[in-house]
């Protein structure tokens, strides 16, 4: 595992997220970023939709065994 400096200073400062920023407003355009981020966000609630069900289900599984 890595020490905290080192993750630290392997981290983008602030003039590297304007590049990268710029890089992504030019690779993509203005207009497919916030689909891009839409699809992200559809993405992480899914995500978490499916992991919220698994969780469930273990539980009933649990509480079932317990009650035989």
């Amino acid at each position: 595992m890595l020490p905290i400096s080192e993750l630290l200073i392997s981290m983008p400062g602030g003039t590297e997220w304007i590049l990268i920023i710029l890089a992504v407003l030019i690779l993509f355009g203005g207009r497919k970023i916030p689909e891009f981020m839409r699809g992200l966000g559809r993405g992480i609630r899914e995500f978490n939709d499916a992991k919220t069900n698994v969780k469930k289900e273990i539980e009933e599984g649990m509480n079932e065994n317990e009650a035989k």
